[in-house]
């Protein structure tokens, strides 16, 4: 067998295996729409397992001069054997499609429509007294139906009023968040300005710093001039540091 050919066997036996476990789980599904939505998944798994077996079928006629003669008669009853096990699942398929039919229509039927001529027959053999009260009883049936869907009704516009109640104080909250929001960006906003501005009031008092740095500097050393040279001497009465006498003579001049 060409490895098409495996490849295509195995994905249609997955699929017959997937039907199996599908069939299977249907008896356990109870409610009507949900085993005609597992019927309806399981009919296109068959379409699919359908198409599968004619391209397995088109790649035996393809590939049967590669094959003798015995290997081509195993191929078709193999062929042979998938048909008649999606056969079978197509049978399945509609006895559960006809049972799922049968229950929607014992449904919408009701109680009493399957037992009409029964009813006739039994009001030909009763009394008037018999005739009024099981008509009473019927009657006393309704009423209590009425009022159960009555309740029901009641129920559901409570819970109708209490969801309304309930989405309005969600949306009143979502409100209150959304202007909550806005004021934390507004103060967010608030508050970058003033850091810039406490940046430029930092800056400002850096250079003010700085001057007065320069001032006291300047102070200090006027101070230690004033250490250094206290009675304030000419510094042509320093020794070691007069000018020249040539110098000496034009300083004089000069005063």
């Amino acid at each position: 067998m060409s490895s098409e050919l495996a490849e295509i066997e195995g994905q249609i036996s997955d699929i017959f295996r997937a039907l199996s476990n599908g069939f299977q789980k249907m008896d356990k599904i109870k409610d009507l729409n949900r085993r005609s939505r597992q019927l309806e998944d399981l009919t296109d798994k068959m379409r699919e397992s359908k198409r599968l077996i004619k391209e397995f079928d088109r790649e035996i006629k393809e590939s049967q001069y590669k094959f003798d003669s015995e290997t081509t008669k195993l191929l078709n009853e193999k062929k042979q054997s998938m048909i008649k096990e999606l056969n079978s699942y197509v049978a399945l398929k509609k006895r559960y499609a006809s049972n799922i039919d049968n229950k929607r229509v014992d449904l919408f039927e009701g109680p009493g429509d399957g037992y009409a001529e029964e009813n006739v027959m039994l009001a030909s053999t009763m009394t008037n007294e018999q005739l009024m009260g099981h008509g009473n009883h019927l009657m006393d049936e309704t009423d209590q139906a009425i009022d159960r869907a009555t309740k029901v009704v009641h129920e559901t516009i409570d819970v109708g009023t209490e969801t309304a109640a309930s989405l309005k104080a969600q949306t009143d909250q979502m409100s209150r968040i959304v202007n909550e929001l806005d004021s934390i960006h507004f103060s967010i906003k608030k508050a970058s300005q003033l850091v810039k501005e406490i940046g430029r009031q930092v800056a400002t008092d850096r250079c003010i710093m700085a001057l007065l740095v320069l001032i006291v500097i300047g102070v200090i050393a006027v101070i230690i001039v004033k250490i250094v040279n206290p009675n304030n001497k000419d510094i042509r009465d320093i020794p070691g540091l007069a000018p020249p006498a040539q110098s000496r003579r034009l300083l004089w001049h000069q005063d």
